[in-house]
């Protein structure tokens, strides 16, 4: 990322475009769950607070939570890809879904919870950007409960789309421009919320002190990344390591069995043939 242009796709950028124009927020909530904008009122922000002096440089979970007038959304954006990702979007479900009981209600109190993962590498093998998840019967397909919803949208696989035909297509283009140059031509379209959402993203690009806050959170997503990797380097060598030396003792105790063989073939005591496999 250049130190002139911020991208919408760094978490801390996005919680803060979000959480501070809420009229963009449910363009695209509206767009990435396919209803209607106007069906969409955000009520309150859950744990949305940003303040960026407390930014951690490291291991900083920063999703971003929403109540609906009857249903509540999780929306997490990740740039990296991760091995125990399904495990973790289930995880991250299963805390906002349970959150919301308080003691002594009953669980018909429980709302439709709906988890968002825009996710900026390739996840699925099918071709399309938009995967939806729900609970459904194996035996008929039929809906378990729609209180469980899951929405992955896929960056790349939409790099290819040339001209938006729909809302979701122009959140995409949004989210995937890699220039300054790109977020000027989006400024100047017709449709409001890209329009806006690209004004705004200029507007942070030039504001020196958040560029530094992206820098650091860059860094520390650098710094995290490496560790991993180098965690997963230092524990192959080491299997690489154990397995050979256990290959060199299992290798030198089949020696000694075979030592042992011999010498009993010629007639050693078993205190003499202990006595020559200790001086091997």
């Amino acid at each position: 990322m250049g130190a002139e242009f911020l991208s919408a796709k760094l978490d801390v950028i996005f919680k803060k475009l979000f959480t501070e124009n809420p009229d963009l927020l449910e363009s695209m909530l509206g767009s990435f769950l396919n209803i209607p904008e106007s069906d969409v009122e955000v009520v309150e922000y859950i744990n949305a607070e940003i303040v960026p002096g407390d930014v951690d440089e490291k291991f900083c979970c920063l999703d971003l939570s929403v109540k609906l007038r009857d249903q509540l959304v999780n929306i997490e954006i990740q740039i990296r890809r991760d091995a125990a990702y399904r495990e973790r979007a289930l995880f991250y479900w299963a805390k906002l879904y349970t959150s919301q009981l308080k003691s002594g209600e009953g669980y018909h109190h429980l709302k439709r919870t709906i988890s968002i993962h825009l996710l900026d590498f390739n996840y699925f093998e099918h071709p399309g950007y938009h995967t939806e998840v729900a609970a459904v019967q194996l035996q008929d397909g039929r809906v378990f409960s729609n209180k469980f919803s899951m929405h992955f949208i896929e960056f790349k696989k939409a790099l290819q789309i040339s001209e938006p035909g729909n809302m979701l297509e122009f959140w995409l283009q949004f989210f995937n421009v890699s220039s300054k140059e790109e977020l000027i031509m989006l400024e100047k379209s017709s449709v409001s919320p890209i329009n806006k959402a690209a004004r705004v993203m200029l507007d942070y690009s030039r504001d020196g002190v958040l560029r530094e806050i992206a820098r650091l959170r860059e860094k520390a997503l650098h710094d995290e990344a490496s560790a991993m990797e180098t965690a997963m380097s230092e524990g192959i060598q080491k299997g690489m390591q154990v397995g050979r030396e256990e290959g060199r003792l299992e290798e030198r105790k089949l020696m000694l069995e075979k030592a042992a063989k011999i010498f009993a073939e010629m007639g050693l005591s078993q205190e003499e043939i202990a006595e020559k496999l200790e001086r091997m």
